[in-house]
């Protein structure tokens, strides 16, 4: 069996390559930063020095990268992937970038007989270590069907959305509605506070109602214990807004909810925040509203 390749070795891409080696499939890796593979090379994986050097060996190789150059670099850069990748290979882009450069990407690979999948995940830094993250794919049905086993591994829900940048449109309309709600519980929260009622109470009460949200469960329990020990980073959070308002702009669309989130995950990298999880959210708003930070509180 060709190794399989994982290129981006990150807060993501490390446990998700880790759990390929953990069901059994022969990797070969590639990191920029050589420490991050030294993990997996422990763990039985091959270390390869450059993304050419792991196409030269794989037919399916995963990308997990921070962005749209790091993407292109890797791909059709001097020693990219393109330099030494098999015709019919498959690439799969597990990162968020835009869904315009990912189309342009994937028509620039076919030129040279690959095929890119874009498969961003939602999910954290929790759910790639369990192997339970949301993948949503965008590219052709039959390149998906020869890697859905794989992606199986990383992933409890895997749902094709549609054709090449298709997924990456998914995971950006993820960021609009996590962004949105994220901004609503921080307000509701800071609303509760400052008129005297306890926060941990109002949340007990909405998470049984219409008002229920993933975000309000896991988010909303952050907020009340002031631990914002990253499960996704501000700085990360701010890059998925910036790809929305972006491609948003091309198209002349008014998405006044992201630009507002997108304003106040600014002010959050801003204010020294970038490593934190995008929970903190909440203290930029207490901030608008002259109040102290958030005390710890039971979340129950």
């Amino acid at each position: 069996m060709d190794p399989i390749g994982f290129i981006g070795l990150g807060v993501m891409g490390q446990p998700m390559a880790m759990n390929l080696l953990k069901a059994g499939y022969p990797l070969i890796v590639y990191n920029r930063t050589a420490a991050r593979a030294a993990p997996l090379a422990e763990a039985g994986a091959q270390v390869a020095v450059s993304p050419r050097a792991v196409g030269a060996v794989s037919r399916v190789v995963f990308i997990n990268v921070a962005d749209d150059a790091a993407v292109e670099s890797v791909l059709f850069g001097p020693e990219g992937l393109v330099q030494g990748l098999a015709p019919d290979s498959v690439v799969v882009d597990m990162g968020t970038t835009s869904p315009s450069a990912t189309r342009a990407f994937a028509r620039r690979l076919a030129e040279q007989g690959g095929i890119l999948l874009d498969a961003p995940v939602s999910g954290g830094e929790a759910g790639a270590h369990a192997g339970t993250l949301s993948i949503m794919v965008g590219g052709p049905q039959a390149a998906i069907a020869r890697v859905l086993p794989l992606l199986k591994v990383l992933g409890k829900s895997v749902v094709h959305v549609g054709s090449s940048g298709a997924g990456q449109v998914a995971k950006a309309c993820n960021q609009i509605l996590v962004s949105a709600t994220l901004m609503g519980v921080a307000e509701a929260l800071t609303f509760a506070r400052r008129l005297g009622v306890d926060p941990a109470r109002v949340r007990e009460a909405l998470l049984g109602g219409f008002a229920y949200s993933r975000i309000l469960e896991v988010h909303g329990r952050r907020i009340l214990a002031g631990d914002f020990t990253p499960g996704f980073r501000a700085r990360l959070h701010q890059k998925d807004l910036g790809i929305v308002s972006r491609e948003a702009q091309a198209l002349n669309l008014a998405l006044p909810a992201t630009a507002l989130a997108t304003q106040l995950m600014n002010a959050l990298v801003a204010a020294g925040q970038a490593e934190s999880d995008s929970a903190a959210l909440v203290q930029v708003i207490e901030q608008l509203c002259g109040m102290a930070k958030t005390p710890p509180s039971d979340p129950g």
